[in-house]
């Protein structure tokens, strides 16, 4: 098992090379590679061997990884953790480069349910992946991180916009492009793409962008903040944490019990998408793993999920914001939640299971309702509980700012969060 503080340094290192659900996926398999995990492809007839350790991707962007012991799958189930690899963005249009009073400037859309007011005045920089066109004419994909600094979305001065701090709506049409440079500078932005990465890779040279995901992100890095770094500080923590926890405790688990994390992306606007909750994948695997529809029902049926998904800590400016019976702090263990409209998938037996994980890795929980007259977000849980039929409970490690260009959770809560799914893993189903 990883110690707290190799684990974080591991974890905030994860979040720094991870700008993208591309590159958190690309990130995720170098490490599952790492310890003998084996890649298997949608497309190839599966050979696969229990016990064997294996993953697949779809689209780059979701991962699904398993560890499979000497029982079979739809005798015995399987131990899942879920989470998602996306997270609040600006992405860029796709005709995005334009100038306007002297500068060329990124036409965005918003990606999700963005907080967007901290995403003025930081220095930013692209990434995502860029589909290209050979010069024989073969189409591939490629992964880009400009890494340096090179937007920025100023803020207008307060001496014209004197109701700024009162109220400040923001239209995200006029308000969010960002600056790239002046037009006096010539500026191409296939160009720019294209001389990053024959820089990477002279065999791209002469190739051309057909299409490009990318998103702007914050180039600060991930940090320990707070008198005795109690707290840890990053953009995405919502939820490569979770991403990044699951899969090191699927790797760092010593059990013969079937188990496997899920990595969806698109989570953030709604799951509905080929890679999201809602596609196939994780059903797909499931079947392949069962090869049968008998085989399948039966696995479901002996099967728990743990969705791990980041809960809202409860902000000492703005208690009155919580159910007073349900404010989960920060470095007080995994926060179980619960809602009555099944906005997320516990059940009274799921979360005893949980419990009984936790206390087995004596690690504390904290449970978290939505006030009764607040709506509350969701996550992958019911989604998946709805696809699949699987028994599912929600958690997440307390966090400030959700959605903001930087978040903030304790530093002990990620490691809890590790420990208690190790447990999950290794319990007989």
């Amino acid at each position: 098992m990883m110690h707290k503080e190799n684990f974080n340094q591991n974890l905030l290192r994860f979040i720094d090379e991870s700008p993208t659900p591309f590159h958190a996926v690309a990130n995720l398999c170098a490490t599952l590679r790492a310890a003998g995990y084996a890649e298997l492809l949608e497309t190839d007839k599966w050979n696969i061997s229990a016990p064997g350790k294996y993953f697949v991707t779809r689209d780059q962007s979701s991962l699904v990884a398993f560890s499979l012991g000497s029982k079979p799958v739809s005798e015995t189930g399987i131990n899942m953790a879920g989470s998602h690899t996306d997270s609040p963005c600006l992405k860029l249009k796709p005709n995005a480069a334009f100038k306007a009073h002297g500068y060329w400037q990124l036409g965005v859309e918003v990606y999700g349910g963005v907080l967007l007011n901290p995403w003025f005045d930081r220095d930013l920089s692209l990434a995502g992946r860029v589909s290209l066109c050979l010069p024989g004419g073969e189409l591939v994909n490629r992964l880009i991180n400009f890494e340096r600094a090179l937007a920025i979305i100023p803020s207008l001065a307060i001496h014209l916009d004197r109701e700024a701090n009162e109220s400040r709506a923001i239209n995200a049409q006029t308000y969010l492009p960002a600056i790239v440079a002046t037009d006096a500078e010539d500026f191409n932005l296939e160009a720019e793409i294209l001389n990053r990465l024959v820089a990477d890779d002279p065999a791209l040279r002469g190739a051309k962008v057909n299409a490009h995901e990318l998103s702007l992100y914050p180039v600060e890095k991930a940090a320990f903040v707070g008198l005795r770094q109690e707290f840890i500080a990053s953009p995405r923590l919502d939820n490569l944490l979770s991403c990044y926890t699951g899969a090191q405790a699927l790797i760092d688990t010593h059990s013969e019990e079937n188990r496997l994390i899920v990595c969806n992306d698109h989570e953030e606007v709604g799951s509905g998408s080929a890679v999201g909750a809602l596609g196939t994948l994780l059903r797909s695997v499931i079947e392949r793993l069962t090869e049968s529809n008998e085989g399948f029902s039966r696995a479901i049926a002996h099967s728990t999920l743990v969705s791990t998904d980041n809960a809202h800590g409860v902000h000492p400016n703005f208690s009155d914001r919580h159910d007073k019976q349900h404010v989960p702090k920060l470095n007080g263990g995994p926060a179980i939640k619960v809602n009555a409209g099944q906005a997320y998938a516990s059940t009274s037996s799921t979360v005893s299971l949980f419990k009984e994980a936790c206390a087995a890795a004596k690690v504390p929980t904290q449970s978290f309702v939505s006030k009764a007259d607040v709506r509350c977000g969701s996550t992958i849980g019911p989604l998946t509980a709805r696809m699949l039929g699987v028994q599912t409970v929600d958690v997440g490690v307390p966090t400030f700012g959700m959605h903001s260009i930087r978040e903030l959770a304790g530093s002990d809560d990620p490691h809890w969060l590790y420990l208690a799914l190790n447990k999950f893993f290794e319990r007989s189903q």
